[in-house]
């Protein structure tokens, strides 16, 4: 970690003789297809795939399999346009500006049918002066989106015989997950996905400096060091270690611009109530809002903050680095204010999968070919990266190139470095292989489950609610998804031969109880691994749709088993693990009753031992202070409520279910 404080010359501008201001009325944006002649009301900041649904254009993208029947969105071009009204006591300024906080993505901006600017980074703030353009009276600023998935599959051609693993989207400086994910939906899309800052106008500006100031770092330094067992990874407070706990982020909405403050706050107070200090921000998304970065000072919660880079190489041409440059500028200058950041990273995965996803024989890259991408790759990630990191972040934070430096299958992710250990699903290994394979910081693993049955009920119809039914299969994204789920339910909990005997809310409920037992037993021997092992993220807090996945809270902000499991083991520290797996366990039905019901609280007893008691309150906002736990035989607990409803209103909507119920149908 290089020096806290450093001390910059602070740029004050004062402006003389201001001119009125330019103002865009939000309430005036139209958008339409491109070639047609109808425009519709749109919402900006938004999305087109929002839009479109906003005026009953398309059905809803997030239910059943209608993401199979919304492709076409993606294939065509889209135009935005708002009028506004230009006084001559405007026209007489100096300087007439317009600023785009974030154009998705290949944009031709035009005022008054002439060309202004041209974007093509969804990330980089785009300005232009445009009093040339201007006129007395009514004005048109008009903004052509160009199809990214045509752009991208252009640019794949234009470079073969060379393919780029793994997908086109690496040629775009776009959110790479809205090309799907092994979680999240194929919804490419296109629009203006933050604020048009309003014109400003002037006649005279004037500098001056303004003394000097001071910037920490939070007394927060990564330490990385050659020991008795490898290299170390960890992070130290005030030069004491810290042992982290925490999750990945991934972007809140499949349309990011959907993402309000309010959910922000929800789900990163949820992150804090779990006892996580620290959330990393993964590389397939988009560089956050600054509304997440405050909470995340106000809560003291940590951030490790991956550039946009994931599972692929990236060109190397000059056009792509210069542009990569300007976004890095650009988001440096806007998050280098927020103390929370404590870590750089400039992508997730790459340098693992070109050592080891078999890409070279994949993609046909032998020889000068290889030689090339690997070269770009270093000169990015390497090379450029960290000389811009050094150049324009204020607070001097330390950057490292790649997440993890090795990867699972390899005996020296356990000893140096960061590490994702991905032995826990894609390798179907159990939990019990955490003995052994602990990393010494583990930055990603996880389990699946599916999510809140209620959240299941959003995106199926009555009749497609069995485990094969394309409504459930098509919101699993992970390459045999179910095959896995179901390796680890029959390992630890049911025969799975007997599968279709459940009812789809008993095997969600039974997928719950998997996340949940094997997220308690694997953090509790990482945490009985310390001092080795100093931090671990779980994959990944939060969904981008409703949908089956590894996340800790589901997209409506239901808290599944594993957040729990999760929240008991952080706060308490406890390194016990369970001696005996759950479908040997010996259960007998147990009658589990609720009493002394509040507006926020309850008491729960039952007759009998009962096991992964769970609590359902359907659609219900908000959750509760403990769930999928065990309570001994006339043992009471008092639960709390975190939500807006009265639980008294509500008692005729809560569901008891416990494993006996399951193993003993």
């Amino acid at each position: 970690m290089r020096s806290a404080t450093l001390y910059f010359l602070l740029q004050l501008v004062i402006f003389t003789a201001a001119a009125q201001n330019i103002v865009l009325d939000n309430n005036n944006w139209k958008f339409r297809r491109a070639g047609t002649a109808k425009w519709y009301k749109a919402i900006v900041p938004g999305s087109v795939h929002a839009d479109l649904l906003n005026n009953r254009l398309i059905a809803d993208p997030f239910y059943s399999d209608n993401e199979k029947k919304l492709e076409w969105i993606d294939k065509a071009d889209w135009e935005y346009k708002n009028d506004f009204f230009v006084s001559n006591e405007m026209l007489s300024a100096t300087h007439i500006s317009i600023s785009f906080e974030g154009l998705d993505t290949y944009a031709d901006v035009y005022i008054n049918n002439k060309r202004i600017l041209q974007a093509d980074n969804m990330f980089r703030t785009w300005k232009a002066e445009v009093k040339d353009q201007l006129k007395p009276g009514k004005n048109e600023l008009r903004i052509y989106f160009h199809s990214a998935k045509n752009k991208v599959d252009g640019m794949a051609k234009k470079q073969l015989p060379l393919v780029l693993p793994d997908n086109p989207r690496v040629y775009a400086r776009k959110a790479q997950y809205q090309f799907g994910w092994d979680w999240g939906p194929k919804f490419i899309g296109a629009g203006i996905w933050k604020p048009v800052t309003t014109f400003s106008s002037f006649r005279r500006a004037t500098k001056r400096t303004a003394g000097t100031a001071s910037e920490g770092n939070n007394n927060i330094a990564l330490v990385q060091v050659k020991d008795s067992i490898g290299t170390s990874f960890y992070f130290e407070k005030e030069g004491k270690p810290v042992y982290v706990k925490g999750a990945n982020w991934i972007p809140a909405h499949a349309f990011p611009a959907a993402v309000k403050k309010a959910d922000y706050r929800q789900l990163l107070l949820m992150a804090k109530d779990a006892g996580m200090n620290m959330l990393r921000v993964w590389g397939g998304g988009i560089y956050e809002s600054d509304d997440f970065y405050e909470l995340c000072d106000s809560l003291n919660i940590m951030v490790w903050q991956d550039f946009m880079f994931a599972g692929g190489m990236y060109p190397g041409d000059k056009n792509f680095f210069a542009n990569v440059k300007a976004e890095v500028k650009d988001q440096l200058t806007r998050l280098g204010k927020y103390k929370c950041i404590v870590l750089w990273c400039g992508n997730n995965e790459i340098d693992e999968a070109w050592h080891h996803w078999g890409w070279q024989h994949q993609f046909n890259l032998h020889g000068a070919d290889s030689a090339k991408v690997w070269k770009d790759y270093t000169s990015l990630f390497r090379d450029s990266l960290k000389a811009w990191v050094n150049q324009f972040d204020k607070r001097n934070r330390p950057y490292v190139s790649t997440s993890p430096q090795y990867g699972w299958g390899n005996p020296l992710s356990y000893k140096n470095g960061d590490s994702h250990y991905w032995g826990l699903w894609w390798g179907l290994e159990g939990w019990e292989k955490f003995k052994t394979h602990t990393g010494r910081f583990v930055s990603e693993w996880g389990m699946q489950a599916m999510p809140d049955y209620s959240t299941v009920e959003k995106y199926t119809a009555a009749g497609q609610r069995s485990r094969h039914a394309p409504a459930v299969t098509s919101h699993q994204k992970a390459s045999d998804g179910f095959m896995k789920l179901n390796h680890y339910v029959n390992k630890y909990f049911f025969d799975t031969t007997a599968l279709d005997k459940l009812s789809l809310e008993e095997y969600t409920y039974l997928t719950q109880c998997v996340q949940y037992y094997i997220l308690k037993n694997s953090i509790a021997t990482q945490l009985g691994r310390q001092p080795a092992n100093m931090g671990t993220l779980i994959w990944q807090l939060n969904d981008c749709w409703p949908v089956t996945s590894w996340s800790l809270v589901d997209f409506y902000k239901k808290p599944k088993a594993g957040y729990y499991a999760a929240k008991k083991q952080f706060l308490s520290g406890d390194t016990t693990t369970d001696a005996v797996y759950p479908k040997d366990l010996q259960l007998k039905k147990a009658a589990i009753t609720l009493s002394s019901i509040t507006r926020n609280s309850f008491t729960i007893r039952t007759d009998a031992d009962a096991k992964y008691i769970c609590i359902s309150m359907g659609d219900v906002d908000g959750y509760l202070s403990d769930n999928y736990f065990n309570l001994k035989a006339n043992e009471e607990r008092t639960i709390t409520y975190n939500g807006s409803k009265d639980l008294r209103s509500i008692r005729n909507k809560i569901k008891i279910l416990s494993l006996a119920d399951i193993l003993l149908k």
